[in-house]
């Protein structure tokens, strides 16, 4: 069912507006997940025509834009990817780690998103690499799924990367399966300070290099003694690494990561109105935790918020590391398995919820039937068109709009 505020109703009503306003410092990528969002599921992107098997109600459907900005795109690319993950979980404890950059970097992190989120990535996933792998801690090669955001509950620009490590890995000769104790996993105090000075090496190396941007009132910082002092603060205090208690087992991994891998900045489920140009929307205070909170911004503040999180187009937010690094998953896991004299496991069926078949333009079920509860059946196709939508009506987005009529759709 189709919430009742979604956050491309706020940028078909204000985003024209929002665009002339902020023409020369609108970026194309920023434009195009825009332009997506507000497509998303209307007539621009075609769709196609079900009807029920049953009592022969048509439905028309239209196409999702698969942006991975977008609200509406990401549960079909969550299941499909979580189903992917589900032969790769070991019969061991993981962790939930988080790696957050301090907010004198947010400015830099932004105006250099491909190289400083990169960086962000390559830090914590070292950290995590080279305590591991010292025998004082737990002398093991580990894996880890790695999965960035950019976003606090406010909207603000809050970079951080969350990773899921298994409890374990194979020791440095390959030889045997190490494991670590029992509800811990590495030190902190050390996981900060390595990451603090892992990520500020790679940070100066790239200002040396001069593949850093500065703008605005952070222009100074192109000198060198200027962002060396700039720095300074930061090499001396705490860095913020988070260790939550592990999971209670591989189905809470699985269902963590399928809340986290594909998550946007803002779910359209807490959006609450859209009214006088302000859009009210709630939100968690971790700080005062307890009853969450409603927030409300003008339009032009939510969309500015909402695109500080677009990320570089071709730029990857998920990453595996260690024995789960890409090139050699495969193997590695399998070597895992036989360490830990387990057998191999297929992907099962079932996947988030089981939710049902989906079609592969609208990662939406075919069925049931919204009327009786029979199954929708695939009847026709429909071409793109160009839709022009009025400022003041933002209830093109359906994903399922009702015809009783089959004579309205098909004639």
């Amino acid at each position: 069912m189709r919430p009742a505020l979604e956050v491309a109703d706020v940028f078909r009503r204000h985003g024209a507006a929002y665009r002339d306003a902020h023409a020369d410092h609108l970026g194309r990528d920023q434009r195009r997940v825009m332009a997506a969002i507000e497509a998303c599921r209307t007539a621009a992107l075609g769709g196609h025509i079900e009807q029920c098997e049953g009592c022969g109600e048509i439905r028309i459907a239209y196409n999702s834009c698969r942006n991975r900005h977008c609200p509406k795109c990401q549960g079909a690319a969550a299941v499909q990817w979580l189903v992917e993950r589900q032969a790769e979980l070991l019969p061991v404890p993981y962790f939930h780690l988080v790696f957050t950059l301090p907010a004198r970097l947010r400015q830099i992190a932004f105006h250099s998103k491909q190289l400083v989120y990169g960086l962000l990535f390559k830090a914590a996933a070292d950290t995590l690499r080279l305590i591991a792998a010292d025998p004082r801690h737990l002398g093991a090669q580990i894996g880890a799924i790695a999965v960035l955001h950019t976003w606090g509950q406010n909207l603000h620009h809050h970079p951080h990367v969350h990773c899921i490590v298994a409890g374990g890995g194979p020791s440095s000769d390959g030889q045997r399966w190490v494991a670590c104790r029992p509800r811990f996993f590495l030190p902190v105090p050390v996981l900060k300070k390595l990451f603090r000075r892992l990520f500020l090496d790679g940070l100066q190396a790239a200002f040396d290099a001069g593949k850093l941007s500065f703008f605005c009132d952070l222009d100074a910082l192109y000198s060198a003694p200027a962002f060396i002092r700039y720095l300074a603060p930061l090499r001396r205090t705490q860095w913020m690494v988070y260790a939550k208690a592990p999971f209670a087992g591989p189905q809470q991994v699985l269902a963590y990561l399928a809340r986290y891998t594909h998550r946007v900045a803002i779910a359209n489920s807490r959006l609450l109105a859209l009214k006088d140009g302000c859009v009210r929307f709630r939100w968690k205070d971790y700080r005062h935790p307890g009853k969450p909170k409603v927030m409300t911004l003008t339009a032009e503040e939510f969309i500015r918020r909402f695109l500080l999180h677009v990320l570089p187009d071709g730029f990857h937010r998920i990453r595996h590391y260690g024995f789960l690094a890409n090139g050699n998953r495969a193997a590695n896991l399998a070597r895992c398995r036989q360490l830990l004299a387990v057998p191999s496991t297929q992907p099962p069926a079932a996947t988030i919820d089981n939710p049902q078949p989906s079609d592969a333009a609208t990662g939406h079920p075919l069925h049931p039937c919204p009327g009786c509860g029979g199954r929708m059946l695939l009847i026709a196709l429909l071409p793109r068109v160009v839709v022009p939508v009025h400022p003041h009506r933002c209830d093109t987005s359906s994903a399922g709009t009702r015809f009783p009529n089959p004579q309205f759709i098909l004639s």
